[in-house]
């Protein structure tokens, strides 16, 4: 049970997909402008890596292993991400037009977003298991999500003050995102 949670506690704060392996970075410099298209983002995010996780590693623990086709994880993981976006998408189009509006076209690149593929293809280099595999995406998920959030709400209050011309917009932006990363370092501290 403790291993379990350290896989969920390492993914999220420990080896923040984006503040520590600098995955993703795009939409998290991209939606972190409005906490509820940041937060939006997230769930979408938490949703499709933790399924992709599940799913990756079913698919290459029963079918991609005993067949001896390992070189084709990479290809299978991406149609697995692509799918899963997809029904994220016709869900939202559906139930929720205003989110879908506001992620415009930051939803659809979530198939591209090189996180989501990279937890997929780092929990099968660490040999993780399937409730280990799902466990590690929900965890880099909500980091993401936790990390998204926090420059969200930086940035608001960024917004409201009074900066020298050189450095608004994307500079304080990356200067904050620095920070953030700097701190979330301390977190290495954790692990026991």
């Amino acid at each position: 049970m403790k291993s379990l949670i350290l896989i969920i506690v390492g993914s999220a704060l420990i080896h923040n997909v984006v503040l520590n392996q600098f995955l993703g970075i795009c939409s998290f410099l991209g939606m972190s402008k409005q906490m509820k298209a940041s937060a939006s983002l997230g769930g979408a995010v938490i949703f499709v890596i933790t399924i992709a996780s599940g799913v990756a590693s079913l698919l290459y623990d029963y079918v991609l292993a005993p067949l001896g086709l390992d070189y084709m994880k990479t290809i299978v993981f991406i149609l697995v991400i692509a799918a899963l976006v997809q029904i994220v998408e016709m869900f939202l189009k559906k139930r929720s037009p205003a989110i879908y509006k506001t992620l415009g076209i930051y939803l659809p690149l979530i198939t591209t977003n090189c996180a989501v593929l990279g937890v997929a293809l780092t929990n099968v280099q660490n040999g993780f298991n399937f409730l280990e595999s799902v466990l590690s995406g929900f965890g880099t998920a909500v980091g993401y999500t936790l990390a998204i959030i926090l420059l969200a709400s930086i940035r608001s209050r960024i917004n409201e003050e009074d900066l020298p011309a050189p450095l608004r917009g994307a500079p304080i932006v990356l200067i904050s995102a620095a920070l953030m990363s700097i701190a979330f370092m301390g977190f290495a501290e954790l692990a026991f």
